[in-house]
């Protein structure tokens, strides 16, 4: 199957500055992108929710109903990838947007380039991703994966990951009993580089062991390796 390139997606940019919005918009045309924007959160959501882009483009602090707020709204719904835009850059801020469901962060002040990079990086990932058998069910014997929804189920219950945990989870499955270090699953899952002071892996191996327990799944557990990373046991039968 082919992957529909890059430059043909459909961007929802919400961006309340003006000028950002503008360059935003300038920018990404240029590039070959069908970009729509929107200056509130409220306006962007109403949007997001009653049509399908490929990706949207959203900074945090937006009048109305901030950036978190849409994004844990819209991640009820929709599984659209969600590059956040913030001139906050404590990492309570970026634990934050990750926790709701961002693909990725882009601190402000950013070039043009950057967000090109970062853009077509989450696009490639997603279109690879979207080639991927859709059904898995042979990954584990309780869990079935459904690749399109990026969610698993047990029964009838389905966890409620967002796309980062899917993707760790089934990562930390395919190296079933194998540690798996901090810096591999920041390369391997988040796409970006470890920092010692990072905290943000350990909030979503957190909120897996939570959603997995939440669904009665008992086979396999994720285990901290102190000082190593993490690593997939199974339960003794």
């Amino acid at each position: 199957m082919q992957s529909i390139p890059s430059a043909s997606a459909r961007i929802l940019a919400i961006e309340d500055d003006p000028l950002l919005a503008s360059h935003l918009h300038e920018h990404l045309r240029r590039r070959g992108f069908d970009v729509t924007l929107r200056q509130s959160g409220e306006e962007g959501l109403a949007l997001a929710s009653s049509e399908d882009f490929d990706l949207i483009l959203m900074d945090i602090l937006l009048p109305g109903r901030n950036g978190l707020e849409v994004l844990g709204a819209l991640r009820r719904e929709r599984k659209v990838p969600v590059i956040l835009m913030s001139a906050l850059g404590a990492e309570q801020d970026r634990i934050a947007g990750f926790s709701q469901g961002a693909d990725d962060y882009l601190p402000k002040p950013f070039s043009m380039s950057e967000m090109e990079v970062r853009i077509d990086a989450v696009l490639r990932r997603v279109a690879y991703e979207r080639d991927e058998v859709p059904w898995q069910a042979e990954i584990d014997p309780q869990l079935l994966f459904d690749e399109g929804r990026a969610d698993v189920r047990l029964g009838t219950q389905w966890a409620g990951f967002t796309p980062t945990e899917y993707r760790l989870l089934e990562t930390l499955l395919h190296h079933e009993e194998e540690v798996l270090s901090k810096a591999f699953l920041y390369q391997q899952v988040l796409h970006r580089p470890y920092a010692r002071h990072d905290r943000v892996l350990d909030m979503h191996v957190s909120h897996i062991r939570r959603k997995l327990k939440g669904i009665g799944y008992n086979a396999g557990r994720v285990e901290t390796v102190w000082g190593k990373g993490y690593v997939l046991t199974r339960a003794a039968s």
